[in-house]
């Protein structure tokens, strides 16, 4: 099927063909406010709650400390996702495809990469396990892997049908999720001690807050790489700012409500960060501890279902080449399969895993946002469509060599793992396990500057090549997708 021969709009229970090509005018629909369900659905789960916990019961911070934090890194993380929501109706590309404009064609491959195993396999993984685990709860009995089981197929059925249905359920699972984790934040909180004084009688460390901040980000900013891939199907001529608004303010309000609840359930006399679902629901009358042991089940499918589909998508988006023409929803669902390998695997140290891996994520996107804004910047005025299909080989050496550097030299620096600490953090902290130095973890912030500084003289030095006029931009930008010939 030829790209311009555009298939029309499917129903939600409708595969979604194709790939990465770009979305034709025919298949434009919806508004830009269905991005508020969109970003907020899948924040409403565990893995969001278990951020706040980490700040107090990891971190060592009270409450309104956790809370300064927390907002801090949530309002950085929203901010970057509502900018690059307004990036998809333009060409109706997804974000990986994008990219490319930074990175060239073949450097490309490197963030792409990394954003396919992130999303698809470890975020997959993350999210999984804490839907198993809510699921084993609320039915005595049945055994983790069972209870996976049941969490990944349903993760993989939205996800291989594609972009419909998984608009369709974020949008009610908005509603049902909200309103059942308004109920549990509310009962939360009236057994939580917010006055909580940490063991040594300190609520505050510089170190334990940067934490805090860079584990929060590291969860918003998390959904960042998969951001266009869901506006790009909204007509072109879509308010940019209505965009920017729905997409940052989803990701915003959900990240920042659940992590004050997990923040308030940790200061709970008898909290256990080893075994923190059941902790987290421990405190509520049966029926509300019921319903949201649902809730984060469920919550567990709505984050999948992106994170596998986006997965799929920078796959693709690396150039890999599929003739067939359902190569995304396949991918898909290959991506569910090895994830739920992996989450069985991780079921039995959650805790330190998930803690580890929102500091992670935070390494590489820091840096890929410093260089895909600061490209962005330069490019102001000028089409991107000429440039980013393969056939255009186009290259851009400033974009791979700015974020290898960056990334090396932050993490080797600065990076606070249980696994690994920068040379500076060694020289700041402690043995002991989550030890806080007195710098915590600073690796995102010098990761972002490092990165958009060092585009921005590349770009200079190297002189990539820019598209013509914006006027000129093509109505279809053909050739994105490696099997367009083929599929």
């Amino acid at each position: 099927m030829a790209i311009t021969d555009a298939p029309p709009r499917p129903r939600a229970t409708t595969v979604e063909p194709g790939g990465i090509e770009a979305i034709p005018a025919s298949r434009r629909h919806g508004s830009p406010w269905q991005l508020l369900a969109t970003w907020s659905a899948p924040n409403l789960e565990f893995a969001t709650i278990f951020v706040g916990v980490i700040a107090v019961a990891f971190f060592g911070l009270g409450f309104w400390q956790a809370m300064a934090a927390l907002v801090i890194g949530n309002a950085l993380g929203a901010a970057s996702q509502g900018i690059l929501s307004t990036w998809g109706p333009r060409e109706g590309l997804a974000q990986l495809v994008l990219s490319r404009t930074a990175f060239g064609n073949r450097g490309n491959i490197l963030p792409a990469g990394i954003n396919a195993l992130v999303a698809g396999l470890g975020w997959f993984a993350v999210n999984s396990v804490s839907g198993a685990l809510a699921l084993s709860a609320l039915i005595p009995g049945l055994p983790s892997w069972a209870s996976l089981i049941i969490i990944v197929a349903l993760e993989i059925i939205v996800a291989f049908i594609g972009h419909d249905l998984v608009q369709f359920f974020e949008r009610y699972a908005t509603y049902v999720l909200g309103i059942i984790f308004i109920i549990a934040t509310i009962t939360i909180f009236t057994h939580a001690k917010l006055d909580f004084v940490q063991p040594g009688g300190s609520n505050f460390s510089f170190g334990g807050f940067t934490l805090a901040v860079g584990a929060a980000f590291g969860y918003a900013a998390g959904w960042n790489p998969y951001a266009s891939d869901y506006s790009r199907y909204l007509p072109k001529s879509s308010s940019v700012k209505k965009v920017a608004w729905a997409a940052g303010l989803g990701n915003f309000i959900s990240c920042t409500v659940l992590m004050a609840a997990g923040a308030a359930a940790a200061t709970i006399v008898g909290y256990n960060a080893d075994n923190p679902t059941i902790s987290f629901v421990s405190s509520m009358p049966t029926w509300v501890r019921d319903i949201t042991l649902i809730a984060i089940a469920v919550g567990a499918i709505a984050a999948n279902a992106l994170n596998v589909y986006s997965g799929a998508m920078s796959f693709l988006a690396a150039g890999v080449k599929l003739a067939f023409s359902l190569r995304r929803a396949i991918v898909a669902a290959v991506f569910g399969i090895i994830g739920f390998f992996i989450a069985l695997t991780a079921i039995p140290n959650a805790g330190d895993e998930y803690t580890n891996f929102l500091l992670v994520i935070a390494y590489w996107i820091a840096p890929w946002l410093g260089i895909v804004f600061v490209d962005r910047w330069l490019r102001r005025g000028t089409e991107i469509g000429s440039i980013v299909p393969e056939t255009a080989k186009y290259r851009n050496p400033a974009g791979i060599i700015s974020f290898v550097i960056a990334v090396a030299v932050s993490v080797l620096l600065f990076a606070n793992q249980t696994v690994f600490h920068g040379i500076i953090t060694t020289a700041t902290t402690g043995s002991a396990k989550f030890a806080i130095s007195t710098i915590g973890d600073l690796t995102p912030l010098v990761g972002f500057v490092l990165a958009a500084v060092l585009y921005f003289v590349l770009f200079k030095a190297f002189r990539p090549k820019l598209g013509g006029p914006l006027t000129d931009s093509p109505d279809l930008v053909v050739g994105v997708d490696a099997a367009d010939s083929v599929a």
